[in-house]
């Protein structure tokens, strides 16, 4: 280091003299530090997964999360990731094959994609919407011809025509098309029957040949005693049971022979029909005043 000699001789100017003391000088190292050195680099920051630390009792992130420098913004971001994760690997891993054969076959089938609409995705949904399509419209979309090769079975139990049940025994429980189709031919039939068609006293060309020209005599077929049905009730089902009470009032009984006619084809055609049976009062496991939809009761209003 440098130190002080004396003062100059020469008072016309201002100096400091001094000396390099060799001795009493400290290591370069101590004295002279390189500033780049000086220059320490901070340490890398450490970011810890809230999803990775242990869960306390009450199934919350432990306090670790909180001193871990996320926010409660980015811890639930993290959870809705897990989330979607954890839905992905489910549908992925555990959906089920039905489900799968369903929206594959939507890819190609127009009807289908419109039954299950937005459905898709949700096997539990895409249930209930099948389950209803079958309901309505029954289990085979497509086919034309959906009745019984077998004929029916006809029986007759204390009958009385003007205060009797009429009962249909089906071979499952009908859908609500198959409600329908035997409400509309009931009603077409009380109707035909109210307006006096079932009148076995003027039955003038059931036994004229139509080789020629028959004759009708409209005088006398109006002149007849009119007979009609007088009253029916609404078709009810419970099960694959159904009845509909009905009083034929004047109506002769060849009308029983029309309605049977038309079940014949009905039954053949479009839905199978087991037995039918004219009278009785309980039939099957018939329970009087069930009407709750929930235990498959169904109606048709005539």
């Amino acid at each position: 280091m440098y130190i002080n000699t004396g003062t100059p001789s020469s008072s016309s100017s201002c100096c400091c003299w001094g000396q390099w003391d060799k001795a009493n000088t400290p290591p370069f190292q101590s004295l002279f530090v390189s500033p780049i050195l000086s220059r320490r680099k901070p340490p890398p920051p450490v970011f810890v997964c809230a999803a990775s630390l242990p869960k306390d009792d009450d199934g919350e992130r432990s306090a670790m999360a909180k001193g871990s420098g996320t926010t409660a913004r980015g811890r639930r971001l993290l959870k809705l990731r897990e989330e979607k994760r954890k839905r992905e690997y489910d549908r992925l891993h555990n959906y089920p094959t039905w489900a799968k054969v369903l929206e594959d076959a939507c890819k190609d089938d127009d009807e289908l994609r419109a039954v299950l609409g937005d459905s898709i995705g949700n096997p539990e949904l895409m249930r209930k919407k099948v389950e209803e399509r079958v309901r309505k419209k029954g289990r085979d979309f497509r086919k034309s011809k959906t009745g019984s090769v077998l004929s029916f079975k006809v029986s007759f139990r204390d009958f009385n025509p003007v205060d009797s049940y009429i009962w249909f025994e089906l071979y499952g429980s009908p859908s609500d098309r198959d409600v329908d189709l035997i409400g509309s031919v009931i009603q077409s039939w009380y109707v035909m029957g109210r307006l006096g068609s079932f009148n076995s006293t003027n039955l003038q060309l059931a036994n004229s040949s139509m080789d020629y020209d028959p004759l009708y005599d409209a005088e006398k077929g109006f002149k007849v005693m009119p007979s009609s049905f007088h009253d029916i009730g609404d078709v009810e089902f419970q099960d694959n049971w159904g009845r509909v009470w009905v009083d034929l009032g004047t109506s002769d009984y060849f009308a029983i022979d029309v309605l049977l006619n038309c079940l014949t084809v009905l039954s053949s055609e479009y839905l199978g029909i087991q037995q039918i049976v004219f009278g009785g009062r309980g039939m099957g496991d018939w329970e009087e005043g069930m009407t709750n939809p929930e235990y498959g009761y169904k109606y048709f209003k005539i």
